[in-house]
């Protein structure tokens, strides 16, 4: 997870797709359980956050800080 740095409203590909076939995710919450929201059919999932770091594949597109 070192590797991989994170925060809310990053744009993020997972190892596995969503049934409805994206594999875009967005990240709307985040704690212990981290929350994305997934961009084709906007269905949120709650992950754990060790989970999450082990699916995550790469960071799309970083949030702007405003």
């Amino acid at each position: 997870m070192a590797d991989k740095q994170f925060s809310l409203n990053d744009i993020v590909e997972m190892k596995k797709q969503h049934p409805c076939g994206e594999n875009r995710w967005k990240i709307i919450r985040m704690g212990m359980d981290i929350r994305i929201k997934c961009l084709g059919c906007e269905r949120s999932v709650l992950i754990p956050r060790n989970e999450f770091a082990k699916k995550l594949k790469k960071i799309i597109e970083k949030a702007q800080n405003e």
